[in-house]
């Protein structure tokens, strides 16, 4: 594997040796016009070499791999003969995908039997596209329990507290305080989840055109928001060895972004974490840009082989720097059903974004927030549980794809919700689409990629189901990509993943 390294740069150019760089060993000990057309083709599929931009020269690329020129001219032209770069006159060769692009393979591998669209009668499916449990046995009455002798006094306001909740704001407070970060309760704004706080957040410090850096791959519904919103986004890869500071550091510099978005806690959907030297470079180097750092801990919890992380703006802090924004909910530890998240920022950024919110949304539901507060205050109880349930199901996802499917690859990550499963082939798209017809539905590898067609050699697999479900799911996902004869290009239309 190459070393992990993105290129998106602001010329759009990638020179010689930040390309020998990304290319693995193989290649550079014998570069071969074919092995070289393929690692360049794979470096595009995974993000590395971002989409658009302009090769090195032929006579400059076979000098510093010391290389004849013919090979490096073979190679370019099985790319443009595959539809992986096209060439401008007096301009240079560019990156690009085939037309359509969604791949299906060299062989065969998509089945001719199976269920053909229809489902056993009784069959509901098993749906692998949802990263997230249900909730904990017991929790919600206990909370709801909890909740229903405050209702009555709540009920005799009005009910708009556009805020949110004050006890649940100097809950979360008091929970980010504990893990390193003090926190007042002017600084929280409580929000419908983690994807309000984002789409509020963005509102507010961006306008359409904006340059934001993003992971890449990333949360799909994240990329949404920014695209939503007509930001320019510029990539920076994260992969199975994690984050490359060195390549993000020259993003930031490069293009001065006004937002960079980074999940550092069990990134999704890699599982990633992020060592604290690499967030430590990251507060400096978009303080130095004068960029916002938007920081997604909606996962932060879940932490499976490792103590739970401190926030990054505790970094931020002890540094006097406050252009970090944290946002958070409890979708992910408890239930995406209660629609409560937040913002922890400046006290005056929270006074900002509630004024933004109110145009939209003057205020949430103050029941749900009733019953997130006893959630909330007994996280560290409840937690420990809900994390060896997730080792558990994790170990039998592991289990079952090394039984169905040897061929696949993956990392197990330190925590998380999700295997970012490497397919071998750039098959995921049509996979999905076949595997949705034997009643699974699976976050296919193109949703979290910023460049649309890449990342179609990876499927996201959650382990947030029991272990039956999941041996099941996988063994029909397995079946789908071994069996018969090779798929049609997918239809390429909407999926809504979390």
């Amino acid at each position: 594997m190459a070393n992990g390294r993105v290129v998106h740069t602001a010329d759009r150019t990638i020179g010689s040796r930040q390309l020998a760089a990304l290319l693995p060993p193989p290649v550079l000990a014998r570069p071969g016009y074919r092995a070289l057309a393929e690692a360049i083709r794979t470096l595009i599929l995974d993000g590395r070499v971002a989409l658009h931009i302009r090769l090195p020269a032929e006579r400059e690329l076979a000098e510093c791999l010391g290389a004849g020129r013919a090979t490096v001219t073979g190679a370019y032209d099985l790319l443009r003969e595959s539809g992986y770069a096209r060439s401008r006159r007096g301009s240079g060769t560019f990156t690009e995908l085939p037309d359509g692009h969604r791949p299906v393979g060299a062989h065969a591998l998509l089945g001719a039997g199976g269920s053909g669209g229809f489902l056993p009668d009784g069959d509901p499916g098993i749906d692998l596209a949802i990263a997230a449990m249900g909730a904990p046995d017991g929790a919600l009455a206990e909370a709801l329990a909890q909740a229903a002798p405050r209702l009555p006094a709540a009920a005799r306001t009005p009910g708009y507290l556009p805020f949110g909740l004050p006890d649940l704001r100097a809950a979360v407070a008091e929970r980010f305080t504990r893990r390193g970060l003090p926190t007042r309760p002017e600084q929280i704004l409580v929000t419908a989840g983690a994807q309000q706080a984002l789409t509020l957040v963005v509102s507010l410090l961006c306008r359409a055109g904006d340059r934001v850096v993003t992971e890449n791959p990333t949360y799909a519904n994240a990329l949404d928001a920014l695209r939503h919103a007509r930001l320019r986004t510029a990539p920076v890869a994260v992969t199975d060895a994690g984050w490359d500071l060195e390549i993000a550091e020259s993003t930031l510099r490069q293009t001065v972004p006004r937002l960079a978005y980074v999940i550092p806690d069990f990134q999704n959907p890699t599982g990633a974490l992020m060592p604290e030297d690499q967030r430590l470079a990251l507060l400096a180097a978009t303080r130095r840009t004068g960029t916002w750092l938007v920081v997604d801990e909606t996962l932060a919890d879940i932490a499976l082989d490792v103590p739970a992380p401190a926030p990054l703006a505790a970094l931020a802090a002890r540094g006097g720097a406050d252009h970090v924004v944290t946002i958070g909910s409890l979708s992910k530890t408890h239930w995406g059903g209660l629609r409560v998240g937040w913002v922890r920022a400046t006290a005056k950024l929270v006074a900002e974004l509630t004024a933004v919110r109110a145009a939209t949304d003057m205020t949430g539901s103050v029941l749900d927030q009733l019953v997130a507060l006893p959630l909330l205050d007994g996280l560290e109880r409840t937690l420990p549980a809900r994390l060896e349930q997730l080792r558990v199901q994790r170990a039998a996802l592991i289990e079952a794809l090394q039984r169905h499917t040897p061929e696949w690859s993956w990392t197990v990550p330190p925590g998380g919700l999700s295997l970012w499963v490497d397919l071998g082939e750039p098959v995921s798209s049509a996979l999905a689409e076949r595997a949705a017809a034997a009643g699974v539905h699976i976050g296919r590898g193109a949703r979290f990629g910023v460049d649309p067609g890449t990342f179609e050699h990876r499927l996201r697999i959650p382990y947030t189901l029991p272990p039956e479900r999941l041996d099941e799911g996988v063994r029909r996902l397995a079946a789908a990509f071994h069996d018969g004869v090779p798929l049609a290009p997918a239809v390429d239309r909407p999926h809504w993943v979390a």
